[in-house]
């Protein structure tokens, strides 16, 4: 009896092509035992939460319309934390019940879809879409690591300039990390970390770094994500104006310094680099990038039209402090223009607008508004106050505590957005009531909104960059917890220096 040899299968697999970095050729991680059970029975719990806390558990500090807005909200962020339902379908159900129990009227409730914050990040997308569409962003990623990427140091500084310009152009973090990952992917098996199932301390540095500042880049500007978008909405509502060119101006030294420090700091103690480990391990790799940049050939028309386009917002937003124009109103307009036929940039079906995020911040408004009309907050914020003493308590130690508890809440809350909602006007209320400036807390504490880099499930890249398997979960958080420590203490070096100089914190002492 003869037996024939098992051939083994010829794989044209090449760790090289950013091609295999696709988010749809990434392993797909299976939905967790609490997920699974979330799903079951998370809008059963709900509704029982709902009638327990509105109706059945009494709260002597609450009043009748208080009691029912404090069941809608803690329903709320438990349907929006367990995801038993998606974000948008909790907040179309917050909508009806804010109406049905009579705490709003109908037209206050749904007129949020209506904000000037919402048609700002609709008009932010349509432009983001352009730059997308063009290739504009993908030629500038490329040349600037083909440029500037000339050894281990510089490709990871190069990755930091990448994503602090990206988050001028894209405030979807998500798109930027799909755009960003093919990159480093294959930055990583130049440097002995091929494909998904190998990994080592370049690799877990390069990845980890980058959704660092795919995140913390977004602190930059006003417009870096909708999160942002939506703190200053509630500024707004609390009668404080904030200026593009101020929060740049407060963001840029610290994103700088925190992207630089967390490099360093990354790379000789949390996952030390040796000489070795800084050398290229495959050849071929910085020609592989160089294909994917002669493939894009010459620079095109309709790339110089989108750049000129948006440049142009990008200095009369940096510049709205010298004519007062509405940053929405600059951004509607750049939109209008990219998508007129005349242009020839874009079209309706080219657009890439998640209006999913749209009725799910629709939401968020209308539950800002509840708590408004019932006061609820200020109850809530009272109580705080007293149970951590920050009546007594000076400028800086409030500064310091609201940072640290802000930062400190992504460990818990999956969403920026929730966070944001939640925590934001507690630092009205406690400036209000404190009779303290509101943007002297509101500010620091809004540097923060996008500090969600530790775990997972914080944010839409986290779990994107996760599914790359280049590090595990503990070190996904040991990574993140020093580098929240790290920008907490920057955060309180800046308070204490330059936003005190440009008049936005008191002295410190």
């Amino acid at each position: 009896m003869t037996t024939s040899a098992v051939k083994t299968p010829v794989t044209d697999y090449d760790p090289l092509d950013m091609n295999n970095y696709s988010l749809n050729k990434l392993p797909k991680r299976p939905l967790s035992k609490v997920g699974k059970f979330c799903q079951t029975w998370g809008l059963l719990i709900a509704a029982v939460m709902f009638v327990l806390l509105s109706y059945v558990i009494q709260f002597p500090i609450l009043d009748a319309k208080q009691q029912i807005m404090f069941g809608l909200f803690a329903t709320a962020l438990f349907l929006w934390i367990s995801e038993a339902v998606p974000n948008y379908v909790t907040s179309m159900l917050l909508i009806c019940g804010l109406v049905l129990t009579g705490l709003l009227k109908a037209k206050p409730a749904m007129a949020t879809l209506g904000d000037p914050t919402i048609w700002l990040n609709v008009s932010a997308f349509i432009m983001a879409s352009a730059m997308v569409k063009t290739d504009l962003v993908k030629r500038v990623a490329l040349y600037m690591i083909l440029r500037f990427g000339k050894n281990a140091g510089m490709i990871f500084m190069t990755f930091l300039a990448i994503n602090i310009i990206l988050a001028a152009f894209v405030n979807a973090t998500a798109a930027k990390a799909a755009l960003m990952m093919p990159l480093f992917m294959v930055v990583s098996a130049v440097y002995g970390a091929p494909g998904t199932d190998t990994t080592n301390n370049f690799a877990r540095n390069l990845v980890l770094h980058n959704l660092l500042m795919i995140n913390a880049s977004c602190n930059t500007f006003m417009t870096g994500s909708g999160a942002n978008l939506l703190g200053v909405a509630l500024l707004a509502g609390a009668g404080v104006s904030v200026y593009y060119f101020d929060w740049f101006v407060a963001g840029l030294p610290l994103v700088l310094a925190f992207g630089i420090l967390s490099y360093a700091i990354g790379v000789r103690f949390v996952f030390p680099l040796t000489k070795k480990d800084r050398e290229p391990k495959l050849e071929g790799g910085r020609e592989a990038l160089q294909k994917a940049y002669d493939d894009l050939g010459p620079v095109k028309k309709n790339e110089v039209k989108a750049a000129l386009i948006f440049g142009l917002i990008l200095l009369v937003w940096a510049t709205d402090k010298l004519h007062g124009l509405n940053s929405t109103v600059v951004a509607m307009l750049g939109a209008v223009i990219m998508l007129l036929p005349q242009t020839k940039l874009l079209n309706w079906n080219d657009v890439d607008i998640p209006w999913h995020l749209m009725i799910f911040s629709a939401g968020a408004y209308s539950l800002g508004a509840g708590l408004t009309a019932t006061k609820l907050m200020d109850v809530l914020t009272i109580q705080l106050m007293e149970a951590l003493g920050m009546e007594t308590m000076s400028y800086f130690t409030l500064y310091a505590v609201l940072t640290a508890i802000f930062i400190a809440s992504h460990f818990i809350f999956q969403s920026k957005n929730m966070r944001t909602i939640i925590y934001m006007p507690i630092v009205i209320g406690i400036a209000q009531t404190l009779k303290i400036d509101i943007l002297a807390l509101a500010m620091p504490v809004a540097l923060c909104i996008n500090c969600c880099w530790s775990l997972p499930f914080n944010a839409k890249p986290n779990a994107m960059l996760y599914g790359t398997n280049k590090y595990t979960m503990g070190e996904s958080f040991k990574y993140g917890f020093i580098m929240s420590v790290l920008y907490w203490v920057l955060l309180l070096i800046a308070g204490a220096t330059y936003m005190h100089w440009m008049g936005i914190c008191p002295s410190f002492f």
